[in-house]
């Protein structure tokens, strides 16, 4: 089970980097951080780049893992009541998330557009990078709210994996941002045309979510494990 929500987790952090308000500002984003704002940036442009994204990965990492930690040590001791009101307000969560996410209902706050903005440059360009990474992970919710959302909701059914869960979910975000790093210029021509899928990406992300929901909520999880236990007897 707890296989299980990792996977899921890390997709979360996949479908976050997709985001409609993200994806599509990334390359020019991370160049700028690294001071190249050429098209085609040389060699040295590009490993400038690559190690700003390697940074800024870095920054929000931190930050999650912090996070994390701190949910492990307030939810883990509390009563098994408790934890059952947990299960239900966090499955909850989940599925009103995943409903946002294949469109079924709106919400006018995580809609808004945003512009990643540096207001502040250090005199290193990996120390900016480092803190905006951090800034990101703690200010940009309404960009990344509903898969992070229903991640913590997902933490706080379970909250002995909350710190693997979003390590897992930073991974799954922190992958993409390091290989649009390492090829910024293609990156930009693969998010023009990758664009119209964005949205059928959202509603099978979200539709998995409402299901994942369900069963956090009724405290039916465990049928994913036996799932998979019956798949692997039959297979064998």
């Amino acid at each position: 089970m707890a296989d299980v929500t990792i996977v899921v987790a890390f997709v979360a952090g996949f479908v976050s980097f997709l985001a409609p308000c993200i994806l599509p500002i990334i390359p020019g984003f991370l160049a700028y951080l690294a001071g190249s704002v050429t098209d085609k940036p040389d060699a040295k442009g590009r490993l400038e780049i690559f190690l700003n994204s390697v940074f800024f990965v870095i920054g929000f990492s931190l930050v999650f893992a912090a996070l994390g930690v701190l949910l492990n040590t307030i939810l883990q001791g509390i009563a098994y009541g408790v934890q059952t009101w947990l299960a239900r307000i966090g499955g909850a969560l989940i599925i009103f998330f995943g409903l946002y996410l294949t469109g079924l209902i709106k919400v006018p706050f995580l809609d808004r557009d945003h512009k990643m903005i540096v207001k502040k440059k250090f005199s290193s360009r990996y120390i900016t990078s480092l803190v905006f990474g951090a800034a990101f992970a703690a200010g940009w919710t309404p960009c990344v709210g509903a898969a992070l959302g229903a991640i913590l909701g997902l933490a706080a059914a379970h909250p002995g994996t909350a710190f693997s869960l979003l390590m897992a979910y930073s991974l799954g975000l922190g992958l993409p941002f390091l290989i649009v790093g390492a090829f910024a210029a293609q990156a930009q021509a693969l998010v023009l045309k990758i664009g119209p899928a964005l949205r059928y990406i959202n509603i099978v992300f979200g539709a998995l979510l409402i299901i994942l929901g369900i069963l956090v909520f009724t405290q039916n999880l465990s049928l994913i494990a036996n799932f998979d236990l019956l798949n692997s007897i039959l297979l064998h």
